[in-house]
């Protein structure tokens, strides 16, 4: 039987999520502060986002296989420590560029974290207990998530753009010393690697080959792909909605956007009796429907107000739908667990890269509200067409097999 993992495993995990989380929407409502302070348009002040997002895409590629072989707890640990470095750099970036080019270091470093951290709860977690486990660990997230916009708002009314880069990096220093306390406390059973042989990058493109030869895997992929784009794509620019179109302040703003965090949470609280009701089907289809109906109210909303609750159940619906694919990127390929995951957060932020990359285009042309309605439909799309193929994949396994 093996070792049992130490407590505090899981919530250190969470609490580098957590940071992860404020990192990666801390710019969101700060992109009218950037084009006003740097003398520079909304897409492209929008570049602080897609570059993240394009570089922790791609750094997946490296990290999925690295961790297979070095051990996925450990490195996370040391990603830990590397984007306390990326983030002290965007604090101390001295013009657009360089702003830029930090943020393209801190989303390839960041990029250590969460996926790893799915796939490490995959090894040491049966798939029938993972779903709230997975919640549990991506509360801190969420929490992150909704802090991060709520913290973006505040400074660009009130501090230096400067600040939450600097706190978060200061946070990231005392978050990687307690990952790496926690490593040397785990089991072998949860340290294993994944010796290699041959060739480093000629094995990594063969441990993603063998992902994508996987019929349902290329479903889960392009799924994502298309949820990170739609959703996400729009989700970056509420704040500058609500801003641009009511006249609120972005801190207030970037408030109401942190309620989808709460919905979130609110899912991780319920998980386990939502899964029992509704199912893998069930959840995609209504997560689809919650999400549709808050963007295209953000859109139309003659009252800024309509926000609130639009984001808290917009939160809640993307959870119910995003965790099913997470569910699924864990046991798509549990050979080859760590690329697998990894295949699955590229694809997700690659989408939102190039979601935000467009939509920052298309505002100017057809205006937030018309982008949040296209969003929101596309995303419901996604959804219900993810919800059909799962339930024949699920029909398919439970029928005898011919004889």
């Amino acid at each position: 039987m093996p070792e049992p993992v130490p407590a505090g495993a899981v919530m250190a995990l969470s609490l580098a999520a957590f940071a992860s989380g404020i990192s990666l929407r801390v710019t969101d409502a700060l992109l009218p502060r950037f084009a006003t302070d740097f003398g520079i348009s909304l897409a492209q002040a929008a570049a602080v986002i897609t570059f993240f997002s394009v570089a922790y895409g791609l750094a997946q590629l490296f990290f999925g296989p690295v961790g297979d072989r070095f051990g996925k707890y450990w490195v996370i640990a040391c990603g830990a420590v590397a984007c306390a470095v990326t983030s002290l750099l965007c604090g101390l970036a001295q013009n657009y560029h360089q702003l830029v080019g930090a943020r393209l270091l801190a989303g390839a470093t960041a990029a250590a974290l969460i996926p790893l951290s799915m796939a490490w709860i995959g090894d040491v977690v049966p798939y029938e207990q993972r779903q709230p486990v997975l919640a549990r660990f991506l509360s801190g997230q969420i929490l992150g998530l909704s802090v991060g916009v709520w913290v973006g708002g505040f400074t660009a009314d009130h501090l230096s753009w400067r600040v939450p880069f600097l706190g978060i990096g200061v946070a990231f220093i005392f978050i990687s010393l307690v990952l790496l306390a926690v490593n040397r406390r785990l089991p072998l059973s949860a340290r294993k690697t994944s010796p290699g042989q041959g060739n480093a990058v000629r094995r990594m493109v063969g441990e993603f080959a063998q992902v994508l030869a996987k019929p349902w895997a290329r479903v889960v992929l392009m799924s994502v792909f298309l949820e990170g784009a739609l959703l996400y794509g729009v989700f970056a620019f509420i704040a500058t909605h609500l801003h641009s179109v009511f006249s609120v302040s972005l801190s207030t703003a970037g408030s109401m956007v942190m309620l989808f965090g709460f919905g979130g949470l609110l899912f991780a609280a319920f998980s386990g009796t939502l899964v029992r009701r509704l199912g893998e089907v069930g959840l995609t289809a209504w997560g689809g429907v919650l999400i549709a109906l808050s963007l295209v109210a953000v859109g139309l909303a003659p009252v800024w107000w309509w926000a609130i609750p639009a984001c808290f159940v917009c939160g809640l619906g993307f959870y119910m739908l995003h965790n099913t694919l997470q569910i699924n990127a864990t046991q798509m390929a549990p050979e080859r667990r760590g690329a697998a995951v990894s295949a699955f957060a590229s694809c997700f932020f690659l989408g939102q890269a190039t979601g935000v990359a467009l939509v920052g285009v298309l505002v100017a042309r057809w205006g937030t509200g018309v982008m949040m309605c296209v969003g929101g439909v596309g995303t419901l799309a996604v959804a219900l067409n993810f919800s059909r193929l799962r339930a024949r994949a699920l029909a398919q396994s439970r029928s005898p097999v011919a004889v």
